[in-house]
């Protein structure tokens, strides 16, 4: 029997809200029971409703429930590794143009959020190609990615090992890069991606940002490149009194972008002057 969307099926992953808003988890198995502090749900009585039903526990405590969103799930999966936040992640599918169809080589999985992200906008016409040079960051990866899909998608394929040291056979669209060192492996990104191409690396220090720009200055087959990082801060209202949260997520990472130029094209100077001491102490 197919899915009904919009309603509650065996297998389902299910997030569950308390009116204190403290979120809970679980997969939807026909005979199971959930079980809190203060009573216990039958997996059975949610299968069937639709999302955003109350449910209760047989002593009274009532959840909100809804299949959780993109955003509730990575924050919530199983990590070996820091992932890629959502708010970063959803950056680099919109600045680097990740579309439907998208050939996408992506290095440094880590914990698979990024991964689910870039799966997601390419569609099934679409590929991501991934690289891991830990085994058990590729592992706990796997579990998720699969996990979120319900099984391991067609269009995804996964290397264990260095990228430097892979071999393709293939044109990218896009190279997405999380990992330490990636103006390492600006030369392999020009290799393989195609006239336009969109190259963009997740950085956390300004070192790294530094020495990504100026790998992609000096390989002289991409564009000028552009940087950013995003901060998002939360609003609490409550009648009138509408004021920013006192927590936010400040610093994540910092993105870099660039795109690859037509073989044999001279990238176009810029024309900016440099600010002062940018590079270095000059003598007069």
């Amino acid at each position: 029997m197919s899915k009904k969307l919009g309603y509650f099926s065996a297998g389902d992953r299910v997030q569950l809200t308390d009116p204190k808003g403290k979120l809970y988890s679980l997969t939807l198995t026909p005979g199971k029971e959930w079980h809190t502090h203060k009573g216990w749900i039958s997996h059975d009585d949610i299968i069937g409703l639709p999302e955003g039903s109350v449910v209760s526990t047989n002593a009274g405590l009532k959840f909100t429930a809804f299949i959780p969103l993109l955003t509730d799930y990575v924050l919530s999966m199983p990590r070996s590794a820091t992932i890629v936040y959502p708010k970063d992640a959803a950056m680099i599918v919109g600045f680097a143009d990740i579309h439907p169809g998208a050939r996408v080589l992506e290095a440094g999985v880590g914990s698979g959020a990024l991964t689910i992200s870039l799966l997601r906008a390419v569609g099934s016409q679409g590929t991501v190609h991934s690289v891991e040079r830990r085994s058990d960051f590729a592992e706990n990866a796997t579990e998720n990615i699969t996990n979120y899909f319900g099984q391991r998608p067609q269009n995804w394929s996964l290397e264990i090992g260095s990228l430097q040291e892979q071999e393709f056979d293939q044109e990218f669209d896009r190279v997405i890069l999380d990992m330490l060192a990636p103006w390492e492996c600006v030369d392999l990104a020009a290799r393989v991606l195609r006239p336009g191409g969109v190259f963009m690396a997740y950085v956390a220090t300004t070192t790294q940002l530094s020495d990504t720009a100026e790998a992609l200055k000096s390989d002289g087959r991409f564009t000028e490149p552009e940087s950013l990082e995003t901060l998002v801060r939360g609003w609490h209202h409550e009648g009138l009194a509408v004021r920013p949260q006192q927590r936010m997520i400040g610093h994540t990472g910092f993105l870099i972008q660039s795109r690859r130029m037509a073989p044999g094209v001279e990238v176009l100077a810029r024309r900016r002057r440099p600010s002062k001491g940018a590079y270095g102490v000059t003598e007069e």
